[in-house]
């Protein structure tokens, strides 16, 4: 077994114990609203496991971490699965600080999922180790990245203290104009997570099913038109071909036999259709998956959650909301910004280049600047302060997974194709 093999071992083991943790989370929080006695005493003794075990995830999480740096030769933050897996890992970290400042179980029931849906998510790209382009050979990266991360990581931890604070401060039984529309910005939330899920679920699926369709699209290479052929490969049925492609194998799916249109013309690159097919799906995996749930519970999902935060004290969430952001801002400020401008001094001869990853870096600093000023100097606190939470790290989401993805730039490295 070499030591990659052994990094990757500990990534599915760090996986699976996060799952154990979270449904006994689940077990503590639930056995709480159940119990008719002593239902403090249940979630303070679960929580302690639930807790114990969490940590048991996150040393397997930082041995695959520190494996994969020695096999690889290089910090494992060079691609989409290195820097997502990184990141749920740097998400344990800030859940288990704040835990220990806090002792909230009920914290665990939301952080840990996040954790996992990331993990879930990273796997799906490739998880090859690769030599780092020359751009990437320097320490700076090591700074830069991990830094940058471990900041978004407490973002995401205030996420979830945010969103735990509507879910139980808003009213879902009231008709009163102003609550039904935070019952739709609360459900609009659980929606966007279940279309993540959406699309996680679907490529394992297709990918077990072993699905593929080929496509080849002639490119010009050179200004005296000579071209070349490009082949893009769906692991998704395709909804949507390349731009003027054609089909070079084609696997049909529910009688489907070829695409139903093709990408606009405006998108460029062969890999355009793929990433709008992939939307598509998404958007129609987490529709389906969302309305099964709904079928179940025969309710909103909100309503559903609501009675099980009954319990909590919503300035205490409140608190570790702003608490959570307040540490990351700094960290994120040094690693997302200062770092990275002096990084890019020496490695492309400028500070600041207008790059998608740097403009939406800016907006995301931008942002949660703006919400420390409203917290401190207008003191906006409650549902307002919860909102941005949420708000903010859905910036950051489209930081780090839209603008790698979708929108070509220097740091479009950090994507897959």
């Amino acid at each position: 077994m070499t030591l990659l093999d052994f990094s990757s071992m500990f990534f599915t083991i760090a996986f699976l114990v996060y799952g154990v943790a979270f449904i006994l989370y689940g077990v503590a929080v639930m056995g709480r609203v159940w119990r008719n006695r002593d239902p403090d005493q249940h979630m303070k003794k679960w929580g302690k496991v639930s807790f114990l075990v969490s940590t048991l995830g996150l040393v397997a999480h930082l041995i695959y971490f520190f494996t994969r740096w020695s096999g690889a030769g290089h910090i494992p933050v060079s691609n989409m699965f290195e820097f997502m897996s990184t990141l749920s890992m740097m998400i344990m970290i800030a859940f288990t600080v704040i835990f220990i400042i806090y002792r909230k179980t009920l914290l665990g029931l939301f952080a840990v999922p996040i954790a996992i849906i990331i993990m879930a998510y990273a796997a799906v790209f490739p998880q090859e180790a690769q030599p780092l382009i020359p751009s990437l050979q320097s320490w700076w990266l090591q700074v830069h990245v991990t830094m940058a991360a471990l900041g978004e990581s407490f973002f995401a931890i205030g996420f979830a203290g945010g969103f735990m604070y509507l879910l139980r401060t808003v009213d879902f039984n009231s008709k009163n104009k102003s609550d039904r529309r935070q019952q739709r910005g609360v459900e609009f939330t659980l929606l966007s997570i279940v279309v993540v899920i959406g699309f996680i679920a679907s490529v394992y699926a297709f990918r077990v099913g072993g699905y593929e369709s080929v496509f080849t699209q002639e490119q010009a290479v050179n200004a005296q038109g000579d071209k070349t052929i490009a082949r893009v490969e769906y692991n998704l049925p395709p909804i949507v071909a390349p731009y003027q492609s054609e089909v070079e194998s084609f696997q049909s799916f529910l009688g489907i036999d070829k695409p139903l249109f093709e990408a606009p013309s405006w998108m460029v690159g062969i890999n355009a259709g793929r990433k709008l097919n992939t939307i598509i799906w998404s958007v129609l995996a987490g529709l389906i998956l969302y309305a099964l749930i709904r079928l179940i519970l025969r309710k909103p999902l909100g309503r559903a959650i609501h009675p099980l935060l009954k319990g909590l004290d919503a300035d205490d969430l409140d608190e570790i909301t702003y608490r959570t952001i307040a540490i990351g801002f700094p960290i994120f400020t040094l690693g997302a910004l200062i770092f990275a401008m002096m990084w890019a001094q020496i490695a492309w001869g400028r500070f600041w280049g207008w790059d998608p990853k740097e403009v939406w870096a800016l907006i995301t600093w931008l942002f949660y600047s703006v919400y420390l000023h409203l917290r401190l100097s207008r003191g906006w606190q409650g549902k307002k302060s919860a909102w941005l939470a949420v708000l903010g790290f859905m910036i950051v989401m489209f930081t780090l997974v839209g603008v790698n993805l979708v929108i070509a730039g220097l740091h479009s490295y950090a994507g897959t194709n």
